[in-house]
């Protein structure tokens, strides 16, 4: 979010996607020396019950790369249900912006761009497969004696494979809607390219990597939709790591789809040990597509998504779901009067206790039978049908969010506004969770068997998005509490438990967890406390210890609360991975236990943390700033150690380390999730003044760069005549001094 000032015209940096296959051979020609993405967070897959069907999401808003800094978009923020993500465009080769790549990672979710041929693709179509056309005007020595097929290069294998590599992205989504002219001998020489893209993916990005075949074209080369796995689209199924399905199928394609898929013989489908498969096939590996603009689709997309889903049944039939166009809930009403991006936000969150208008169906298609009664009778939540899957585990990667769905009208630095703007501006490098157990819906229990619950009713929850206020970043999560008056019998003491956030975690791996909140009212003649705390789906005693802080009070109303847990090991418990939820417990004491209590507070920052056990977890990181001429402000981070004690080594046969050591550079080397950027005018003397005046001026690892350590210092396009915190920036001609402040996901 670079400079976040004066409005400008947007457009993606150069080379953020490719439109044919001769500028990726330019890009191509300078890898070697291309500098690989920085600052991309790597993937840590999730797991999952392997006979669920999964959610690939497919994301088509107005065309991609059009997400401007400079106002507010769309953002997705249902991560926890989805297992893949495609950023899609009508260009040759899309590559998903670093920012998006981000987001996905951050939440284990592999993330795919496009490899597209439409109407006018032949040509590169071909060259895909034959490569670079040879140089050399002599040819072969001799002719071939045995007549031969259209040759197959591995080029663009591996041309592709390196550019994913470079922009830390997961695969392609293999989109050919092009006749192939070459009929059969085409299509089986694109079958074959496609087991090499896998084989170079799988090599150069990691055994999660994907090559995904759209249901398009059939093995005689014609433009085909089948909606359906079956023979005329097997082969490219075969050689892909998943078919994603057309989606103008009828209501018994799924249960056809299956059907078809059991009786394969184990041999084309990898379950035998014949030869080797790059990718052993599973039923969830169909992905069965469902339209949200309708558009053919069963169910007429939108808010009737849900019937075709309904069939599909990743839960029962084991089948998978592409969903397509999920922006649909932005782009169908943002020419409508009165719509604005919360009432976007709020259709994105909408489930089955609301009032939700379905369209009708569609007409049958030829041949199709009407569905039974009650498969789809009732409007359904698309994520109630898919698996709830926690981001990756804090061991591997640190959990931090500050509740951004990756836009806001502000920007905070430690509950200090220091910038404004009222169109919004959007950065999805800087999205983060919502509180997956708390958005849109939180769940409230009570705590603790201090009390009888019996007789009483539970408080009631709220969550919502607030952008007025927040910890850092560009918004926090507002709870509102809401609890009825009690009867005079029943305890002036309430307790209740409201989870926040889901985690992986592993038994007996020692965790932080820290939270940063601000409570927004004061109710008369009532005291309240928020702890923070976890609890695991086993219900297993977890020791749980509070962490006293010099801190805790931190400025501006907010409060920082922080606990050390452990989960012991539970017998029968595989590889002692366990779902784990960290949340708030309240406890309110009311004097006048028959009032009704309304209770707001913002929770502004979650993280979660493994410690490590042979390395102490206090090393700081410090900048070091460097400015070019060419005003490209870059640092380097170098690592503050602990003190040194002296070794208590008795003998060089003693089997002590002088200091702990630190087992891999992930574990103690700190890291930054960004940096805020502040500017300071050199005096009429020339002497810098107070560091205290300095002005905000922007974020690093924006979601277009994908660069770590770097910010474009831009004086036409500066905060001048901005809000920034009540400061103005005034940069001319003259002298500045930059600051460059670290935020690293301790608060």
């Amino acid at each position: 979010m670079p400079f976040l000032g004066k409005p400008k015209t947007f457009s993606p940096p150069k080379q953020s996607y490719f439109e044919n296959l001769e500028e990726l051979d330019e890009w191509a020609s300078s890898f070697s020396s291309a500098k690989l993405f920085d600052n991309i967070l790597p993937l840590y897959s999730r797991s999952g019950n392997e006979q669920h069907g999964k959610l690939l999401v497919c994301h088509d808003y107005k065309g991609g790369y059009t997400e401007s800094p400079f106002s507010l978009s769309y953002t997705f923020n249902f991560w926890s249900s989805c297992d893949i993500f495609v950023y899609f465009s009508h260009h040759r080769v899309t590559v998903p912006p670093p920012g998006w790549v981000n987001a996905s990672h951050r939440n284990g979710v592999k993330m795919l761009g496009t490899l597209i041929f439409e109407g006018g693709g032949e040509q590169d179509c071909l060259r895909l497969l034959v490569g670079q056309l040879p140089k050399s005007r002599t040819g072969f020595v001799s002719q071939p004696h045995a007549s031969t097929s259209l040759p197959v290069s591995p080029h663009y294998a591996r041309v592709l494979a390196d550019l994913a590599r470079q922009r830390g992205f997961d695969g392609y989504l293999l989109n050919f809607e092009c006749p192939l002219v070459g009929g059969l001998e085409q299509t089986r020489a694109l079958a074959a390219w496609i087991t090499l893209l896998n084989s170079e993916l799988k090599m150069k990005v990691g055994d999660h990597a994907e090559a995904i075949w759209y249901d398009s074209v059939i093995i005689n080369g014609k433009l085909a939709w089948q909606d359906r796995l079956n023979s005329l689209n097997l082969p490219f199924f075969l050689s892909s790591s998943s078919l994603f399905g057309n989606y103008t199928w009828r209501n018994n394609y799924p249960s056809l789809t299956a059907q078809y898929f059991l009786s394969l013989d184990s041999s084309l489908t990898g379950d035998v040990n014949s030869h080797p498969h790059i990718h052993r096939k599973k039923l969830q590996d169909i992905y069965m597509g469902v339209d949200v603009w309708g558009r053919g689709s069963h169910g007429s997309g939108g808010f009737g998504s849900f019937k075709a889903i309904s069939h599909i049944a990743p839960s029962s039939l084991g089948l998978s779901v592409a969903l397509f166009g999920p922006a649909w809930t932005w782009e169908s009403e943002q020419d409508k009067p009165g719509w604005n991006w919360d009432s976007c936000f709020g259709r994105d969150q909408a489930d089955s206790t609301e009032i939700i208008t379905v369209p009708a169906m569609p007409p049958l298609k030829n041949g199709e039978l009407p569905c039974e009664s009650g498969v789809h009778d009732v409007f359904t939540p698309l994520a109630s049908y898919f698996q709830f899957t926690p981001p990756p585990d804090p061991i591997l990667l640190p959990f931090h969010t500050t509740f951004s769905p990756g836009v806001g009208r502000n920007w905070f630095v430690k509950g200090v506004k220091v910038f404004h703007r009222p169109d919004g501006w959007t950065d999805v490098d800087k999205q983060t969770s919502l509180g997956d157990l708390v958005w849109p819906k939180p769940a409230v229990s009570w705590d603790g068997d201090i009390m009888d619950p019996e007789g009483l009713d539970l408080p009631v929850a709220k969550s919502e998005i607030c952008m007025d206020d927040a910890w850092n970043g560009g918004s926090a999560l507002r709870l509102k509490v809401n609890a009825l008056g009690m009867q005079p019998e029943n305890a002036m003491f309430r307790c209740v438990w409201i989870p926040v956030q889901s985690l992986a975690t592993t038994a007996g791996r020692v965790y932080e967890a820290s939270a940063v909140y601000k409570l927004e009212t004061e109710v008369s003649g009532v005291d309240v406390d928020i702890a923070l705390s976890v609890k695991d789906s086993v219900s297993s005693p977890i020791e749980i210890t509070s962490l006293s802080s010099e801190d805790a009070g931190l400025g501006h109303g907010w409060t920082n609360l922080k606990i050390r847990f452990t989960l012991p090991s539970v017998a029968g418990t595989p590889n002692q991975h366990r779902l784990t939820s960290v949340g708030l417990v309240i406890t309110v004491i009311s004097e006048d236990i028959a009032q009704p209590l309304a209770l707001a507070f913002l929770l502004g920052q979650l993280n979660t943390s493994s410690l490590s056990l042979l390395w102490p977890p206090n090393q700081s990181p410090l900048p070091l700033q460097l400015t070019t001429p060419l005003g490209i402000l870059t640092w380097e981070i170098s690592a503050s150690l602990p003190p040194v004690l002296a070794p208590r080594i008795s003998s060089p046969e003693d089997p002590v380390a002088a200091w702990p050591a630190q087992p891999s550079t992930e574990l103690w080397f700190p890291k930054l999730l960004y940096a805020n950027i502040y500017a300071l005018e050199h005096r009429g003397d020339g002497i810098p003044g107070d560091v205290d005046n300095a002005v905000w001026i922007g974020t690093s690892g924006s979601g277009y760069e994908g660069m770590r350590n770097m910010f474009v210092v831009d004086r036409e396009t500066s905060n001048a005549g901005g809000e920034t915190g009540g400061k103005i920036l005034n940069v001319g001609g003259g002298k500045m001094r930059f600051y460059v402040q670290g935020v690293n996901g301790e608060r």
